[in-house]
């Protein structure tokens, strides 16, 4: 793939080599390293998932790319796993190296795939840990501050070679606070993007992408999603053409929102993915798996296989769960028009630091709703209008108390995983 916001690393010391493709920039960057020596492949992935690859060996051949597309010749629709089936009808999803087609397997993040003579295994790292209570604030420093100015750091810090970006903009407090960052850092071109829905909650978008539209100089394109509908003609499903069947349901719709990204040559688009997974306050000692809903017309055999559902699950990650398992089916669509996704609200410091945070800061998205009012007064007059937005950032209570003893501080929590 042609991405100018990814570089490539080449190291040949025969017998030798080594392939490294990681962002280009110095903080954090997301990657995927191939170490090839006789007899051995090992192939890696950073931690954060942005376009996870999928691998399936073939005799002595290893065949991979991160659009499952690529590897139809080597798929096939008589062999699926039969507990990933039940997943996709009971859409219990699971993080896993699992995909629908048997010997096909995505790598997830920070784990590592071998491929010699004894064939393909995967390997998966340990989990990582999450702080399992809120830490005290201290008075006198604003959380939402701190939010700001770690929020527009990290938006600062993508890999952007000539300045121009683009930003999904739904209307919603997520994207809302990611563009907010994105005009404070001053790109050279920004385009805002967003898929329009109708009726009266379309309306209340409408006028909420207008005011950041406004607010922040943007080059604005709205499409209504209503005109390009799953099986629209002209799509992808109608024109029956590869794809892959776990991919975004709306895919039609982004399909033209991404196409206006690559038009205006948007080298980043910045995404509001995993707004809601950071404001979460559940105990992360209490959750479960999500169970899904009785589906009655369900054939046997996937009856039998819903008992293995949980079976052969990745371990807990550092980014939150359904925000890796989204990259999977949105960000393939970007990266066949040479568009590096970014999703700045999970970033490792802002996800550590929403776990931090009180409470009653992430209840109804408390802090994003409270940020954005005062930064323009319109937005401010739509949140009582709408209820989309609410509140108005006073003095307000402080910043975090770090705990010193430790990496972490006092208080975490790991997955288990469950290997092959």
């Amino acid at each position: 793939m042609n991405v100018a916001a990814l570089s490539t690393v080449f190291n040949d010391r025969p017998p030798a080599a080594h392939l490294l493709v990681r962002e280009d920039k110095e903080d954090e960057p997301d990657y995927v390293s191939l170490h090839m020596r006789p007899g051995e492949v090992q192939l890696s992935a950073g931690l954060y998932g942005t376009a996870p690859v999928y691998l399936v060996a073939v005799e002595d051949v290893l065949y991979g790319s991160w659009d499952l597309v690529d590897l139809r010749p080597y798929l096939r629709t008589d062999r699926l796993i039969p507990r990933v089936v039940a997943r996709t009808l009971t859409r219990q999803h699971r993080y896993t190296a699992d995909t629908l087609f048997e010997g096909v397997y995505r790598l997830t993040e920070r784990a590592t795939a071998v491929f010699d003579a004894a064939g393909l295994s995967l390997h998966y790292p340990e989990p990582a840990e999450h702080v399992l209570r809120p830490r005290t604030l201290r008075s006198g420093v604003d959380p939402v501050d701190m939010f700001d100015r770690l929020l527009t750091q990290v938006v600062g810090g993508a890999p952007v070679p000539t300045g121009r970006v683009g930003v999904e903009l739904s209307g919603g407090a997520d994207s809302a606070n990611v563009a907010l960052s994105v005009h404070a850092h001053g790109f050279t071109r920004v385009h805002s993007f967003g898929l329009l829905v109708g009726g009266r909650v379309g309306a209340a978008q409408r006028d909420r992408r207008l005011a950041l539209v406004e607010r922040c100089g943007f080059r604005d394109t709205a499409i209504p999603a209503l005109r390009h509908p799953p099986f629209v003609p002209g799509g992808v499903r109608a024109l029956c053409q590869p794809h892959d069947p776990a991919g975004a349901f709306y895919q039609e719709a982004f399909d033209v929102l991404r196409e206006q990204a690559a038009a205006r040559r948007c080298e980043v688009i910045f995404t509001g993915t995993g707004g809601d997974e950071i404001n979460a306050h559940h105990s992360r000692t209490e959750t479960c798996l999500p169970q899904g809903p009785s589906v009655p017309w369900l054939g046997n055999r996937s009856v039998e296989a819903l008992g293995d559902v949980d079976e052969a699950l990745a371990p807990m990650p550092l980014l939150p769960l359904p925000s890796l398992m989204g990259f999977g089916m949105h960000n393939p669509g970007y990266l066949r028009r040479g568009i590096w996704p970014v999703s700045p609200l999970v970033h490792p410091r802002i996800t550590r630091f929403m776990e931090q945070l009180p409470h009653e800061h992430k209840r109804r998205k408390a802090m994003f709703r409270t940020r954005l009012p005062c930064r323009t007064t319109r937005l401010g007059r739509l949140a009582g209008r709408t209820g989309e937005l609410s509140g108005c950032h006073g003095s307000g209570p402080a910043f975090l108390r770090v705990a010193r003893a430790g990496r972490h501080g006092a208080g975490v929590v790991a997955g288990r995983s469950r290997l092959r």
